[in-house]
């Protein structure tokens, strides 16, 4: 099965979240390759006269490199700030432009952006109706439950963005004061789904094949969206799809492969950031990639002390591949 997001008809529904200091090229690009059907940039901040930073620079349609569908996330509050860095980043090549209304982070909240614009759903109603009106290319936006238990308000939300015309709407299924405490629930998702027609995409403590085809049945959602899952696995689209869409389970990665993908995924890293930046961005992946077996989790101090990208990249061959081709002989003769 596959979802359309306006004129943009995905190769699946099973998506990548997106996540600050994360999902760069080189990671979505990557996710891409196992079979996420989008890839959603990092969160962009509508003020343009922020847009000069080397940061904001790669967060652009512009430095969304090898991508089936750019899709740009902004931040903001005002709707005709948001409206005008829609229409930049559409002539700059985004496909689909996406309104954070999720990210539940204090720097973020504390400037009436993210989640905290979730409280006053009328300025929600004319940002959306700004942001469609500016641009041609789809509109979506990616929401809380609300700001808090006692005021779970993403139907209205979601109401609203339909009657808009914004072209989809994904639902983390957790309120802005609870961060990422607790566990999702999924009762708010279904309940923006039976009152909506555009697609929605179920967000939130999806990490597993499994739980994805769980919550896809629970909620009725017709996608969903994968954050913290895929950090340091970003397979598990190639495994999820196979679950959602065949009910079969993917046969596992030969440690072989996976070495071979981490060391492409931090040779990405090294030519899109340069030296400096890109051996501090490998820390981050290599944290969560040496959580996969005992022998690199006790390497991993070793991992991230290393200084240079020779250097780093020598001792992540090293480390994964040892023992990796007797280990996948043994998997392979069971």
């Amino acid at each position: 099965m596959s979802l359309a997001i306006g004129r943009h008809a995905l190769a699946g529904r099973v998506l990548l979240a997106p996540m600050a200091g994360v999902t760069d090229p080189p990671f979505r690009a990557l996710c891409a390759q196992f079979g996420a059907a989008l890839a959603c940039g990092e969160m962009l901040s509508a003020d343009q006269s922020l847009w000069h930073t080397p940061k904001s620079q790669r967060r652009m349609a512009a430095g969304s490199h090898g991508a089936a569908a750019v899709a740009v996330q902004l931040a903001g509050s005002d709707p005709q700030q948001l409206a005008a860095a829609a229409r930049r980043q559409a002539d700059e090549g985004a496909d689909i432009i996406d309104l954070n209304l999720g990210c539940p982070a204090k720097k973020v909240c504390d400037k009436l952006c993210g989640s905290a614009l979730l409280a006053d759903e009328d300025l929600v109603a004319r940002i959306f109706d700004a942001l469609v009106r500016a641009v041609e290319v789809p509109v979506t936006v990616k929401i809380r439950t609300g700001p808090d238990p006692s005021r779970r308000n993403a139907t209205r939300i979601a109401q609203l963005a339909e009657r808009a015309g914004l072209a989809a709407i994904a639902v983390h299924g957790r309120t802005r004061a609870d961060r990422f405490q607790g566990n999702a629930e999924y009762e708010s998702i279904r309940a923006v789904k039976n009152v909506v027609r555009i697609p929605v995409i179920a967000n939130g403590d999806i990490a597993t094949p499994a739980q994805a085809a769980a919550v896809l049945e629970l909620t009725g959602a017709d996608a969903v969206m994968i954050g913290r899952g895929a950090l340091g696995s970003p397979w598990i689209f190639r495994d999820v799809n196979a679950f959602v869409n065949a009910a079969q389970i993917a046969p596992p990665l030969l440690r072989t492969s996976i070495t071979a993908i981490i060391l492409q995924h931090l040779e990405s890293l090294y030519a899109f950031y340069g030296e400096y930046t890109g051996i501090r961005m490998a820390r981050k992946h290599l944290a969560r990639y040496c959580d996969l077996w005992p022998e690199t989790r006790a390497a991993r101090s070793g991992l991230l002390a290393a200084e240079d990208s020779a250097s780093q990249f020598a001792l992540t061959e090293r480390v994964f591949s040892a023992r990796a081709a007797a280990m996948d002989d043994e998997e392979l003769q069971r």
